[in-house]
């Protein structure tokens, strides 16, 4: 007896399992989700993304800012989406210039010194959506870091760049293609 018991409660496990399997398989199968890690939200129409060179038109320029913001703004589009880069005609076109780069005192002292300094970046960016121009943009933005008076601006701008950098493609990113 026990041994037909032990049967019958085998033969409704497997009967369970399987039909567990046979529901997460249509399921899985019938529901297609378009979900991101980064939060983006783009079309499935959309393939590829055209991300134009982002010319130093600051009245203070750095010779290697625009490449290294351009190259942040590829290198993140391409690793945190499927689009495929393209040099020009991308579904998606991004394009732009570095309007601003301005180091301004902060946090003045009672010696009238400033304690901190501000290091701001701004950039204009105009966005193209060639399969739905509603979301088509033009804007500017403009992120910063301080950093201590007392240190020379050459001995940090590369650090403080990076992270403006950084905080600027951010920007750029949710306003392009995270639709919240």
């Amino acid at each position: 007896m026990k041994d037909s018991f032990r049967k019958y409660l085998n033969e409704c496990s497997i009967k369970k399992n399987s039909l567990l399997v046979l529901v997460s398989a249509l399921l899985l199968f019938s529901c297609r989700v378009n979900y991101s890690f980064t939060g983006a939200s783009i079309s499935p129409n959309v393939k590829t993304v055209t991300i134009q060179y982002f010319p130093n038109q600051a009245p203070l320029v750095v010779p290697d800012l625009s490449r290294s913001l351009t190259d942040a703004i590829r290198d993140y589009f391409t690793s945190q989406t499927n689009l495929v880069l393209l040099d020009r005609g991308g579904d998606l076109v991004i394009e732009g210039a570095i309007t601003g780069y301005a180091v301004q005192p902060i946090a003045i002292q009672g010696n009238e010194t400033a304690a901190m300094n501000r290091l701001t970046i701004t950039v204009n960016v105009k966005f193209t959506n060639r399969t739905n121009e509603k979301q088509n943009f033009e804007t500017s933005f403009s992120r910063y870091q301080d950093y201590q008076s007392t240190l020379p601006l050459i001995t940090v701008q590369d650090v403080l760049i990076k992270e403006i950098n950084d905080q600027l493609v951010q920007d750029i990113f949710n306003k392009s293609v995270v639709n919240w």
